[in-house]
């Protein structure tokens, strides 16, 4: 009978374990392997991956019945099913689908890449859905708000910022001129292409003159005047020297440019060569007063790449240093020490574009003009 029951328990034990490493190579294969940043950045044949497909999956979800996303959520988790029906509950809501800080044509560009390696039409029909959102969201004068439908204050400008509507132009660019893109039908591209004609000539229509003289553009502008516009407290109208360099970079991208984007390119790029910061350097320190115990301070080097200001004062060109209490101050040192460290006044914004973008576009019109 003990004999019988060891028999009895070692078989129970056996089967036990055998579930328990199904269960255990069913939630292993279920993991999150890549983070959503990582995701975009893989080589082409892993979009057809398991895991791939299951980000992809998740994007769907993510999508809202208006074609667009929200921002800010990392799309490579793992979703329960309980999440899973919320976000299906979610989706009939259009409140807060925008294009800031990289959303909707940042899962366009996946999609496309997995529906490159499996030819699932569940991803190129939500790939469509998402350019329709975009085409409707755009100004008739053609801008992008960072809200879509229209939220309102600062987010109904036409946005710059966080390279907001540069997401939008880069892709639809891509579209037209990438194979990747070659399942997109003669029609849809016909609608970009105009689409991209109004965003260019507005973009034109935007760049701040200064005594007649083109130089660089507000991360932000009024959405009927195109004036430099105010954001938030410490985003007041400037000129950008981050978010001018993604608009100098996408005009170097037109073929056979016009006179206009090649005085508005060169315009901008001496505006830059004027007003680099030269023998500074910006780095961390330890600070075991202050809270976190680091402090984000300018000191001198004089091997130091440039550093350009974020916010740069329209008329003069003087760096403005703004915090929350909307205070301009010519320093970063007399901003608080939460701005200080939460965000970025101060970077070595046009490096590549002065030193490899800039000289390899000369070439390149100087070869088209002969």
């Amino acid at each position: 009978m003990a004999n019988k029951i060891t028999k009895e328990n070692k078989l129970f034990t056996l089967i036990c374990l055998l579930v328990s490493a199904l269960f255990l190579q069913a939630a292993q294969s279920q993991e999150q392997t890549v983070s959503w940043k990582e995701a975009q950045r893989q080589d082409i044949a892993w979009y057809g991956s398991e895991e791939a497909i299951r980000i992809a999956e998740n994007v769907l979800l993510y999508q809202h019945s208006n074609g667009g996303w929200l921002k800010n959520i990392a799309m490579a988790g793992v979703l329960g099913e309980k999440e899973k029906q919320v976000l299906r509950e979610e989706k009939s809501k259009e409140i807060g689908t925008t294009i800031d800080n990289g959303a909707t044509h940042t899962q366009l560009r996946y999609l496309a890449k997995v529906y490159s390696q499996t030819q699932k039409d569940d991803y190129r029909q939500s790939f469509l859905k998402g350019v329709d959102y975009l085409l409707e969201a755009q100004y008739k004068n053609g801008g992008w708000p960072q809200f879509f439908p229209l939220k309102e204050g600062y987010y109904e400008h036409i946005t710059f910022n966080d390279n907001a509507m540069m997401g939008v132009m880069f892709l639809f660019s891509d579209i037209l001129n990438r194979k990747k893109f070659a399942f997109v039908d003669t029609a849809i591209k016909e609608k970009i292409r105009e689409s991209i004609e109004k965003g260019e000539e507005v973009i034109l229509k935007m760049q701040i003159r200064i005594d007649g003289k083109p130089t660089l553009w507000c991360a932000q502008h009024h959405s009927k005047d195109l004036s430099p516009a105010k954001a938030r407290s410490y985003e007041l109208p400037s000129l950008s020297g981050s978010e001018s360099v993604g608009i100098v970079k996408y005009l170097m991208t037109i073929e056979n440019p016009s006179q206009k984007v090649i005085t508005a390119v060169k315009s901008a790029v001496a505006w830059f060569e004027k007003h680099k910061i030269e023998g500074k350097n910006l780095v961390y320190i330890d600070a075991p007063e202050l809270e976190g115990g680091k402090d984000r301070v300018v000191v001198k080097d004089e091997k130091a790449d440039p550093l350009w200001a974020r916010f740069n004062e329209i008329g003069t060109g003087r760096p403005m240093f703004v915090g929350r209490d909307g205070v301009v101050e010519d320093s970063l040192e007399k901003i608080a020490h939460e701005r200080r460290m939460g965000y970025s006044y101060l970077g070595n914004y046009a490096n590549d574009l002065l030193n490899e973008a800039y000289p390899n576009w000369l070439k390149r019109i100087s070869y088209e003009n002969h």
